[in-house]
């Protein structure tokens, strides 16, 4: 009996070599496409090469995987990080750039976040005997719906696989530290109206210019910025789109501007929805999604530890991250990882290699210190 043919190439699994450099490794993870609702392939391949080390203790928990050490420290330390991206457009495979003389890695999911991963694999992989124990946690579905989330599914399912003394989130943040982060809140905020022939309109009630007096609402608004913990974090609140409209000769009978208010974690849930309800009285308010920031926690002693290691001046981070998971277990997180947030999600995505280079070091030197 003859062997089977080889798969042809591009049915063949995913393999990554975590002993190359951080860069190389990097090049890798992008080149796997993994958008979000395909991360099997990406999954497989993390676990295969964790499985390579022997001191790793291996669970998979759908497209999650979790790796961890159990050296009976007296301290545990989360390093976690998504493995998913917003969907490409042109931008793989991966290559060399270089941009105002500096060297980069071009590509989707350069800065958010496989060079954050890429750093994280690497460093599970050859760190036998860390100064802490430490769960490295590669997660999915990130870039889309928190029901979704697979952080959040993890501490639904298996809450003591992410139970910690500190928790770094390898997002991009131009390898500083970010303390915290904010909240974000999407609502609905709806008119309603009358139909009508738009011949004869004076016998409908138009939806959509009553919509007129929730942007004016919008227009004058001053978000505020505000102290939380020693950082400064600034607020917002924006639409981010409108919808309305039956026909072309229709008077609309509904309008629904979307609006998103990202506030600081010094506030809760409740709280940030109780403003956006009393900015927008006597509209009908619908919020569709929340998520509560997290507060820096950067007093904690690892937290202060991993700042005087790394060196660095902390800063807020403006957007949501999954920070906020953490806290929310009541495990001090920070965000710490190459790139450039800026180039989050952008067509000309790129991370510094120098800077992918500084953050293994900087993780190196703080879980193998002496």
């Amino acid at each position: 009996m003859t062997d089977p043919s080889p798969l042809p190439a591009a049915l063949q699994p995913a393999v990554l070599d975590p002993r190359a450099s951080s860069v190389e490794l990097t090049r890798q993870l992008c080149d796997i496409e993994s958008v979000s609702d395909n991360e099997g392939p990406i999954a497989d391949a993390i676990e295969a090469a964790a499985r390579t080390a022997a001191h790793l203790e291996v669970t998979r928990v759908g497209d999650t995987v979790v790796a961890r050490t159990n050296l009976g420290r007296a301290r545990r330390v989360v390093l976690a990080g998504h493995i998913d991206t917003v969907p490409v457009n042109g931008n793989l495979p991966t290559h060399p750039l270089v941009v105002d003389g500096e060297e980069h890695l071009w590509g989707r999911g350069t800065v958010d976040m496989k060079a954050g991963v890429a750093v994280q694999l690497k460093l599970a992989v050859e760190l036998a005997e860390p100064v802490f124990d430490v769960t490295w946690l590669w997660y999915d579905h990130e870039e889309v719906g928190e029901e979704h989330n697979g952080l959040r599914t993890l501490a639904l399912t298996h809450p003591e696989l992410m139970e910690a003394d500190f928790a770094i989130l390898g997002e991009p943040s131009n390898g500083q530290i970010e303390g915290g982060c904010n909240g974000t809140l999407r609502a609905e905020i709806r008119t309603r109206g009358v139909r009508a022939h738009s011949a004869r309109a004076w016998m409908g009630h138009n939806a959509i210019h009553d919509a007129a007096e929730i942007l004016q609402v919008l227009q004058a608004y001053r978000p505020r910025e505000i102290d939380v913990d020693g950082l400064r974090y600034r607020e917002g609140l924006n639409a981010v789109g409108i919808s309305g409209g039956v026909a072309g000769n229709v008077i609309p009978d509904e309008c629904v501007v979307h609006v998103n208010y990202r506030f600081a974690p010094s506030r809760s849930l409740a709280e940030a929805t109780a403003h956006v309800v009393e900015l927008f009285e006597g509209f009908d308010v619908q919020v569709v999604d929340a998520a509560a920031g997290a507060r820096p926690g950067l007093d904690a002693p690892l937290a202060q530890e991993f700042i005087a290691a790394v060196g660095a001046t902390p800063q807020p981070k403006y957007g949501w991250t999954d920070v906020a998971r953490f806290s929310a277990l009541g495990i001090p997180a920070v965000n710490f990882g190459p790139g450039d947030p800026s180039k989050a999600h952008a067509d000309d995505e790129s991370v510094p290699v120098a800077q992918i280079v500084a953050a293994e070091e900087s993780l190196r030197t703080w879980l193998s210190r002496a």
